[in-house]
């Protein structure tokens, strides 16, 4: 034997022993199943992009609170008119040409009339459309952490038009803890406490005359912390969420789980200043709106701390998940909501299976029949190309679909496609005269330009559906691609090699 057919016989059978060893035994770390194949829920979430303009505001009137004062221009009050909009109220008249020109510098995003002694800041329609752009990103982004942290295999998180997200999660067998994972705000705030707790709100605001100071905000304890009743806590946060460096599960005093937390520089320096200032009274933590604990400061507090609230250990670490993936910046809400069970995904891998083997056995038969001992060339190429096909999903621990099926049968097709172009070449070259083993070269090497083009050509449009394609239309280019790279190396490459070594220099026919 030549040493050229040597080299490519070895290399076929490492490719192969390779590819076997790598697929066999098969386990779902190897080859993951989809959701229409494994089972799992596809939610489709509606972002409320309302929130991010809203606290877009909130922060701009707390930011302008704090210039005004540093340039002690006097003012009466600062209102929110509605989300992306507020006002300023009581600016006295002999310091107007100073509050004219922190507006001016002030008005990046915002547009700002003076009317009296009102002056009115509107966000601008392009800022509030980037914000509502950036809200829907930034909650595509915090979702998949979230799924990330909570260890769901190849799950799906895609924008869907202008304020939709589409989440498929394989594999789920408690979808309403995972939905209420996803769906939690997790806004984490630390306010002083004014007032509180008190049973209701009249008796809270008894001191007040009934009404809620400026600056102040009422929210409600969570029960199932231990913090019933109503609180009067500042408006603006001392420190928030996104002051977090690390946050971790741990356990209180009283040896009960809680969350440990410390703050960034920033963040650090703020805490410090307020719980510095405010020893002896009350800070709350709140999250979400309702608040988790209202423990009393008792000395200066730097950089870390911890959020106590009668947590079970699940409870700590689904804290520790949303923490760590941040908040959402605006609400959502469920559109869509389908559970897919395994029985369903169960049907599909076995008519998959099904469909695929009749597929290869009328392929085979086919070119068994047509092309006589040839097409058995064509069948052990095919065998090849299948075994090969598996190994590198295996490898790159790709996701199996139903369209991934779809895609494995669609590239024995087009296998079989590239032998039939060469042996239709080697029989144009034994009608021009010529030797079998010429034949057979130059059918090889006729066949090779058109196989290798439309390979190539389906190839670029797998490599387009599988970059902007949802999960199951990956599922299929993936297997397509790897279907059709494997195609090449059969069809030309182990087709070439089996006519080698089983067809002699002197050979009068072929069966072809």
């Amino acid at each position: 034997m030549k040493k050229s057919i040597q080299w490519k016989a070895l290399l076929t059978l490492a490719v192969l022993i390779g590819a076997i060893f790598i697929a066999y035994p098969y386990n779902q770390d190897k080859i993951k199943l989809g959701l229409d194949l494994k089972g799992g829920i596809h939610l489709v979430l509606q972002v409320i992009t309302d929130d991010a303009i809203n606290m877009e505001t909130d922060q701009e009137i707390a930011r302008l609170q704090e210039l005004f004062k540093k340039q002690d221009i006097t003012f009466t009050s600062i209102d929110k008119v509605r989300p992306g909009q507020f006002a300023v109220h009581g600016t006295v008249a002999d310091q107007e040409g100073k509050t004219r020109d922190l507006a001016a510098q002030y008005s990046g995003d915002w547009s700002y009339s003076f009317v009296g002694d009102r002056i009115t800041f509107s966000l601008k329609p392009p800022a509030a459309s980037a914000l509502r752009d950036q809200a829907v990103s930034q909650t595509v982004e915090t979702i998949r952490n979230r799924v990330d942290l909570f260890g769901v295999a190849e799950p799906l998180i895609q924008r869907q038009g202008g304020e939709r997200i589409v989440v498929e999660l394989p594999g789920i067998e408690d979808p309403e803890h995972v939905k209420d994972l996803i769906k939690v705000t997790a806004v984490l705030e630390w306010k002083l406490v004014k007032a509180g707790p008190a049973s209701d709100e009249e008796t809270l605001l008894r001191d007040s005359g009934g009404v809620v100071p400026d600056g102040m905000e009422v929210l409600k304890g969570d029960p199932k912390r231990g913090q019933a009743g109503f609180y009067l806590v500042s408006k603006v946060a001392a420190v928030t969420g996104k002051d977090l460096r690390m946050v971790r599960r741990s356990v209180d005093e009283w040896n009960n789980p809680a969350v440990a937390f410390s703050l960034n520089s920033d963040g650090a320096r703020r805490f410090e200043r307020v719980t510095g200032d405010n020893i002896g009274k009350a800070l709350a933590i709140v999250l979400d709106q309702k608040i988790q604990s209202a423990p009393t400061i008792n000395a200066r507090i730097s950089d870390s701390g911890i959020i106590q609230g009668r947590f079970t250990i699940e409870e700590a670490d689904d804290l520790v998940i949303i923490l760590k993936a941040g908040a959402l910046p605006s609400g959502i809400k469920y559109l869509e909501e389908r559970t897919i069970g395994p029985s369903l995904g169960a049907d599909s891998i076995r008519q998959g299976f099904l469909a695929g083997l009749i597929a290869i056995m009328a392929v085979m038969t086919f070119m068994l029949v047509y092309y006589k001992l040839s097409g058995l060339n064509a069948v052990i190429a095919l065998i090849f190309n299948v075994v090969i096909l598996f190994g590198a999903l295996a490898y790159f621990k790709a996701t199996l679909t139903l369209p991934g099926i779809a895609g494995i049968i669609l590239s024995i097709g087009m296998s079989v496609d590239a032998n039939v172009l060469i042996f239709e070449r080697i029989k144009e070259e034994r009608g021009l005269g010529k030797t079998i083993p010429n034949s057979i070269a130059q059918g090889f090497s006729r066949a090779f330009t058109a196989i290798f083009d439309s390979n190539l050509t389906t190839i670029i449009s797998a490599i387009f559906l599988f970059q902007f394609g949802t999960g199951p239309i990956k599922g299929y280019a993936v297997t397509l691609i790897i279907g059709l790279v494997s195609n090449v190396f059969t069809a030309v490459f182990v087709s070439r090699l089996i006519f080698d070594v089983t067809v002699r220099k002197t050979a009068k026919s072929l069966s072809i």
